[in-house]
Order: C-alpha cells, then structure tokens, then sequence
C-alpha cells in the first residue's frame, strides 16, 4: 500500500486500534507484521473507534486508520432487496470487513458508516461456522465482498484465499454452496497464485473510463481490469461482469458504447459466467448522509426518484440505460446470461 502524495495526511494505517480480545489472535498479529510502523492501540471495542460521534467520513477516508476487532452477535445476513439474487432463493452476504480501500462517490457505504476507516474482524472462523450450520439446512448464495473490495484488501487480509479454502473443504456442499466475491481490483497476481475453484464467482465490475475517472477514485482503470478479467478468464476462474450501478453522464451512450467495443475485443464473452445490470439505486437514508458529506458530487446530488425508500432513476431513463445496455449485449450473450435488477 502506497501512502497518498499530500503530506498533509497521515501515511496509510499509520494508526492501528486492536480490540483486547484481539490482540492474541494470530490473524491480528500477522496483518501488525506487515505494518512495523503503524502505532498500535489497544482498545476494548471496535465500536469505541468506529462508531464514535461527529466523525468525518471523507477526511478519515483519505488517509485511513485500521482496526482489529471480533464480530460478535449475527455472523450472516439475508440480502437486500437493492442487489440481486441471480436466481437464487437462500441469498445471504457476510461482513468479513467494513470499508474500502477505493473511494468511489456513489458507494453506499458512505452512507452507511459512522467512519471512513476500515475494520477486519479477525475471528473468521466463527463466521465459517455459521456458514456450515446453514448449509445443513439448505443450499446458500453468498456474497461475501459488499462491504468491501476484498480482492484489494488481499495484501493485508488474505481473506480471499482463506475463503477458498474454506470453499474447498466443503467437498460435499460445493452444490449447495455458491460464493460470490466481487471486486475493482486488477492485480493479476492473484489470478497466478490461486486455482480456481468450483462454486466461486469472481465478479468483476466494470465502467466506461470517464465513469472511473469522475466517480471511482483510487480504483484500477478500466484498460487494467479488462486485461485482469481476461486472464482470470484464461486460467479457468468463474467470472461475473458487472455493469452495476450504471452512471447517468453527458453523452452515456457513448461512452457505454466504447466501453462495450473495448470488452468485446479483450473479453470471450462465451466463457464468462454471466452479466449483471443495473441502474445506480440506494436507500433514502443512506443518501440523505452521502449528500450531507459530498455537496460537490454530481452522481450524489443527482434529482433521483424516491420509491418505497429507494432512490433510482426515473422510469423513464432506468428504462433508457438498462435497455441500451442488455440489447447491446445480447449481440453476444444468450438472454439467460444477463440478470437485470428490477425495482
């Protein structure tokens, strides 16, 4: 992790808070290994840090802090009604670890957190076992990266190869058992040190480059994650395109169009798992806290339509974008390939 150019702030993970109860968790001493700089303190509750009043979400999140905790209480969550399921009836995500690493404007996360730093509960096994005592009673669809970008956590976490070994010690739920990991990340290292694995879907989400460079600070290009999408392709992994949310912008046709030229050209859409569409959608209470703390951002102060506590598009434009999109791409995908998000 590279520390930002504007010595103003703090390097990255200058500061590391760890729970007591944490503290001798090997997981916890590991990740402090990799950063011998960083001032450790010690606290009794994430939530001590994470959840204290009048904090600044943008300021924290450009320079963040860390902080080790254990999750205590409900391990697994049912999905929400604003993702998809992907036809799949038991749809549930897990919180391995709270924030991100990139700064994109729109992310609901900014609406969601007290806090701009970042939490890893490190008792990763309780939540396995949760995981096994489901699986008894039926099969589960299981995102395990929504509150985060775990494959850019990888350096610091390496959660994504414990889940993989997780997935592969349930031989005889692989059925039953589908994880999706979805991600902005680009380093194809992780594409030539890990074997592919059946029943994980690496989900990679894309944009048009102007998107990026407006929106989704801090994340790879878009030239970056094609070539990483593309080699995860070749080497056998399970991947899921993303187009979710899509960004309303001047002239967005056009830069869907070029986007979709670039990925036809890099990408044997034959091979790919599947594709995701939607439109950008996000709870009114999450909005109302992005729009408090981002007055400057065009995508956050955007006249959405409120539905039932949802903000979206009008009907007319979801309409318009969705559509222009998945006509596009059943130019080279089948219809059952392409899962639309609907209100």
């Amino acid at each position: 992790m590279k520390n930002l150019k504007n010595n103003y702030y703090n390097p990255f993970f200058s500061h590391i808070y760890v729970e007591k109860a944490a503290k001798d968790h090997p997981r916890t001493k590991r990740i402090l290994q990799k950063f011998p700089q960083a001032n450790i303190i010690f606290i009794d509750h994430y939530k001590d840090v994470f959840c204290r009043k009048r904090q600044n979400f943008i300021l924290q999140q450009k320079t963040q802090n860390l902080i080790l905790g254990t999750k205590q209480g409900n391990l697994i969550y049912k999905g929400a009604p604003v993702c998809q399921n992907f036809g799949n009836e038991s749809f549930y995500y897990a919180s391995c670890i709270m924030n991100c690493v990139y700064d994109c404007e729109y992310c609901y996360l900014k609406g969601m957190y007290p806090s701009g730093n970042m939490v890893i509960f490190v008792n990763l096994e309780d939540i396995f076992d949760e995981v096994r005592n489901l699986l008894k009673k039926h099969a589960m669809y299981l995102c395990i990266s929504y509150d985060t970008d775990m494959l850019a956590m990888e350096p610091v976490a390496g959660y994504t190869k414990e889940w993989i070994s997780f997935a592969e010690t349930q031989i005889n739920l692989r059925k039953q058992l589908k994880i999706e990991i979805r991600t902005k990340s680009a380093d194809a290292r992780f594409w030539q040190t890990h074997s592919p694995v059946p029943g994980i879907i690496y989900a990679i989400t894309l944009s048009p480059q102007a998107v990026i460079d407006a929106y989704e600070h801090k994340t790879p290009s878009l030239k970056q994650r094609l070539a990483s999408a593309k080699e995860a392709i070749q080497r056998g992994f399970s991947v899921r395109l993303c187009f979710d949310p899509m960004l309303y912008c001047k002239g967005w046709e056009l830069q869907y169009s070029e986007m979709l030229k670039q990925i036809f050209a890099e990408i044997n859409m034959n091979k790919i798992e599947d594709v995701s569409v939607g439109t950008f959608r996000v709870s009114q209470d999450y909005l109302k806290k992005m729009r408090k703390n981002q007055p400057g951002s065009a995508v956050v102060q955007f006249p959405y339509q409120n539905d039932g506590g949802v903000y979206h598009y009008s009907k007319e434009l979801t309409e318009q974008m969705e559509g222009f999109l998945t006509d596009n791409l059943k130019k080279e995908l089948p219809e059952n390939k392409i899962f639309l998000w609907k209100l």
